[in-house]
This record gives C-alpha cells, structure tokens and sequence, in this order.
C-alpha cells in the first residue's frame, strides 16, 4: 500500500474511533507547502459539520486516536481542523529501502486485478495519419502501459475506420478509371501513396458529381452485403494502410500490434442483430424512413429528443451500429469489466448516447464501467488546429521526421564528439519523446499549443530535460569505481538533511502518482510527477557530493541516485518514452 493510502486508512479508523459518522474519509492528501508538513488529513472538516461539533475538538481525539507513530512526527493542527502530517526520515528511509529492493518500486498489485478494455488510436484507413491521430494513440498508449504495469488485464483495440462511404468513393473512382470492362478485384493497391491519390480524386468526384456520389454510396451497401469483387479490391487498400499504421506505431513505441486491429468490418455481421434485438426491446423507432433510438435524457435546444440513428433509409449502418455491436462483444466475447475510448472530446455526446442505448437494451449490464477518456486538439501558434502552411493536413510521418531532424541538431550542437551512430540513435529518442511529452504533459481535456522551441528546450518540464536528468545519474555511475557501485541498489539510504529528505519522499511518492495515472486516465500526472522528482534531484546533485563523499555517504547517495533513475526510467516507459544513456 502507498505511504497516502496507509495513512488514509490510519485516519479514517481514527475518525470512526472518535464518532464519526459512517463512511467518513481521512481525506488525506499531499501537503500545498512543505513548511506543512508532507501530508494533510481533512477529513474531520466534513465529519464535524455532520456532528454539529467544534471541528478543532474532533481533529484533536483524532490526533489522540490516530496510530502512525511508526510513521510521522508528532501530528500538528491547523487552522479550523487540518492535521499535519510529517513522516518520520526513518519511516521514508525503510520505504525507499523495500522500494530499491521491489522490481516493481513500491507498486502494488490489485488484489481483484480488472479486464479493461481500451479503444484507441482509430484512424480511418485510406489515407496516411495525421497529427489528429496522435493524440488517441499516445494517450491511449500511455493509460494502457499504466493499467498493465498496475497488474490489470489490458485489451487492446484499434477500432479502425475501414468500412463506409471513403471506401465507396475509392471503389467508384477505380471502377471510372478501369473502365465498365475492367476487373477491379484484380488490380493492385501498390502503396499508400497512390491510395492517397486516388482518395483526393474521389473526394472531389464525390462533391462535386450527384451521380459519383450515389454510386458511391450504393458500393458501400453492397460492400457491407458482401460482394466479393467489392470485398477483394478493399483488403488490398485496407493491408496497404494497416502497413502504413504499424510503422507508425513502431516509430513512436506505441504497443499495438496488427493483432489488436477490429475494424468497424469485424462487426458488419452482427449489424442485423442489433437491428433486431432493439426492435424486440421496444427501443427501434421509424424516423424519416431510418432507424432510430429516441432516449429521453437526450434533448435538442427546442426540447425534442435527439435519435440515435441505427440504420439509415438506404440500408447503411452507421457509426452507432458498429459502437453497439462492439460493446455486446467486448461484454460477451472479451469480458471487459471496464471499457475506455480515447478519443477526442467532440464525440462526447456520441459515446454517451452509444453507451445508455447499450445499457437500456441489455447489451452491458450496470456493473460494466464506461468512460469516455476525452481530449482536446493540438493547436498552432494562431489557437487553430494545427496545420500546413498552406493550411493542409501535416501527416504524423512530416512531423515525426521534422522532430527527429530537429533533435539532430541540438545534440550536435550540446555533444559534437558523439560518433554518428550514437547521435542519430540519441536524436531519435529524444525527438520521438519531445513530441509526445510534448502532448502527454498537458492535461489531455485542454487544447495545447504546438511548439518545437518548447518541446525541445533541455530546460522545464519536457523530455530532453527528463532524458538529461537520467542521463546524469548515468554519468555519476560511469564516473565512480568500486563496492558501491555494484551495491547501489541494495545500499543503506540514511536521510540525513533537507535535501536528501526532499528527494526520499518525492521517491516515496512514485505508486500514488502511478495509481493517480490509471484512476483518473490523465497520463499529464505522472509528467507533472517526474518533472517535480527531476527538479528536485537536481537540487540534491548540485547540493549534495555523492562520489567524493565519505564511504558510507556515499554508498547512501549513490543509493538515491540509483532508485531516482529506476524511478524516471519507470515513469518514462509508462508514457511510452526511451531514456539514453548519454546525451
């Protein structure tokens, strides 16, 4: 357990012990100022208010009751009824010590691990990925590592878009460019490129001709229907793009795999059922000659109940079908106690309808958690989505090669004597980490602003600063000899001053920013983490000497050293981000 839940449990007895009501919480929290100690517990505010008693009487049986001598100072009251809490160096030496000693830190495993399910990345195939793709698959990336590092049982899926209309216009432009004769089953999809050719020619086509356009709507039927001539022509443009998207993925160190891929075409047989299973629940109502879902918690501005549109007059499913079928088989087939779209924060009422929908039609019973894991867009310098130049799309590979390119430069420029090999490897790592730092260090239902200056700087809270911390702590090891290098990591940690206090308990504090990470799915609180423990190992190297220490000193700090860069590597591969060794 983290040291905040074990005295969250101390003080909820505690309170209970002093008459609390029933379910009053410590509410213990990390302190706003040190010169408060580590700790607050808050919980006597509420509870006195229910008792109707003076809330600093209460805190003070509180402290009198409260067992965590083996833990803290003696407890102090503050103001109308806060306690203090300040953790003893011996209790922060004794967990840094079974921390060092623990390949997993301090972190504990669930003792009822979950099946989670995370729907992420998603990209519409058909075209190359753009930066609109990168917030889904790094944040997703980052919550999935983290829920696996937790102990849960993590269920990828990449629920692509390779079925409807984009499909219809690829196919009618095709079919228009072959010929009535030609045999499009036959001809080869050579790469993305042409793909993506093809695409801009449909897409105009599609707005500009009526007649492309209802041709193209009509081969998305008989795709969903099953023509095999239809069918045949579609997975050579779907394997040519899935190509395209794993090699993104591997670019970026984002874990999914081919394996994890269930298209919106997975589901396209299980469309009629649903169809039906909503219709025998009195839920299918005709609209217009579509297929709808009306749900009264769902309103327009004039009052009028939004539907849910399941199958369109000419046949089509649509989003709302395929996100249904999903969630029947996420439910039934993978056993998914938790379920999480990462997706942008403009289809939030899409999920929420989608989800009550599932719910009120028996297709994921109450006790199965939905959420929807919201974000907002990466904007330029102006405030608008970011762009081009000329105000096109910029595909993920431009900006992941501008940001290698860039990251280049400046290790040329900080550490000329590198040989080759290990520049182009290092400028990797940190122009990759830069740019989904970059991103992961904002609260992900913000929009941000895009800056290479920012995301590249060795100085504030982004990667090349994290990557430099670790990288220093590398170089005190490189320089050091003897005993207490090979023992660092099972060193005797004596918090002896300020300084070294500062840095145990940023230390201590690793499995609560962990187990914050997965509660609230916000992958910016393990960034914000590490920035704090990279600024305040900073302050211990520049204040206090590890290698010309006396011995046992020594042997304490280069202890610190070792479990810091345990930590800051942790914490990185849990956002999906490479240390180096040498910068």
């Amino acid at each position: 357990m983290t040291l905040r839940g074990t005295l969250e449990k101390r003080f909820t007895k505690a309170l209970s012990a002093a008459g609390a009501p029933e379910g009053s919480g410590g509410l213990v929290i990390p302190a706003a100022r040190p010169d408060f100690g580590d700790y607050q517990a808050n919980g006597v505010m509420a509870a006195a208010k229910k008792l109707k008693v003076n809330p600093r009487e209460l805190a003070a049986k509180v402290v009198e009751l409260a067992d965590v001598s083996d833990l803290a100072e003696p407890l102090e009251i503050a103001g109308p009824g806060f306690i203090n809490i300040r953790l003893t160096s011996d209790a922060l030496s004794r967990h840094l010590a079974s921390a060092a000693a623990d390949d997993r830190l301090g972190v504990d495993l669930p003792v009822i691990p979950q099946t989670v399910v995370v729907d992420y990345s998603s990209p519409n195939l058909a075209k190359e990925m753009h930066v609109g793709h990168l917030r889904s698959t790094i944040i997703g990336d980052a919550i999935v590592r983290t829920l696996e590092f937790l102990g849960h049982r993590v269920i990828r899926q990449n629920h692509v878009g390779d079925w409807g209309t984009q499909f219809g216009m690829l196919i009618a432009e095709l079919q228009d460019t072959m010929g009535p004769d030609g045999d499009p089953g036959q001809t080869e999809c050579a790469n993305l490129g042409d793909l993506e050719q093809r695409y801009r020619a449909a897409k105009t086509s599609f707005d500009s001709d009526p007649e492309f356009a209802a041709r193209a709507r009509r081969n998305v039927v008989d795709l969903q229907a099953g023509d095999e001539q239809i069918l045949g022509l579609w997975q050579k443009y779907i394997q040519a793009s899935l190509d395209h998207c794993q090699k993104i993925y591997d670019r970026l160190k984002v874990t999914l795999q081919v394996k994890d891929v269930r298209g919106e075409s997975d589901y396209n047989d299980d469309l009629p059922g649903i169809i039906d299973e909503l219709k025998q629940s009195g839920l299918l109502k005709e609209s217009r000659g579509a297929q709808c879902v009306f749900l009264d918690e769902f309103k327009g501005k004039n009052g009028d109940p939004l539907p849910v549109i399941v199958r369109k007059t000419d046949g089509g499913y649509l989003y709302a079908t395929t996100d249904l079928a999903a969630i029947r088989y996420r439910v039934n087939r993978l056993n998914a106690d938790r379920i999480l779209y990462v997706t942008d924060s403009r289809q939030s009422l899409h999920f929420r309808q989608v989800v009550a929908v599932a719910k009120k039609a028996g297709f994921a019973p109450d006790d199965v958690v939905f959420k929807h894991v919201a974000f907002g867009t990466m904007q330029g310098a102006d405030g608008r989505p970011f762009r081009t130049r000329d105000g096109g799309t910029v595909k993920l590979t431009d900006l992941l090669d501008e940001a290698e390119a860039r990251a280049a430069e400046l290790i040329k420029q900080k550490n000329p004597d590198l040989s080759t090999d290990k520049q182009t490897q290092v400028a990797h790592a940190v122009g990759i980490g830069a740019v989904k730092y970059a991103d992961l260090s904002h609260n992900r239902a913000s929009d941000y602003v895009f800056s290479w200056d920012k995301m590249l700087s060795l100085t504030g809270n982004t990667a090349p600063y994290m990557q430099y911390a670790y990288a220093r702590i590398q170089s005190i090891f490189r320089k050091g000899k003897g005993d207490a290098i090979r023992d660092r990591r099972t060193a005797e940690i004596v918090v002896a001053n300020v300084t070294e206090r500062a840095l145990a308990l940023r230390l201590a504090q690793f499995p609560e920013a962990v187990e914050a990470v997965a509660a609230e799915c916000l992958p910016h609180l393990m960034c914000n983490y590490l920035f704090e423990l990279a600024g305040t190992f900073m302050s211990f190297y520049e204040e206090c000497p590890v290698l010309k220490a006396d011995k046992a000193t020594r042997a304490s700090r280069l202890g610190l050293c070792e479990l810091t860069a345990r930590v800051i590597k942790t914490g990185l591969d849990l956002l999906g981000i490479e240390t180096i060794e040498q910068m």
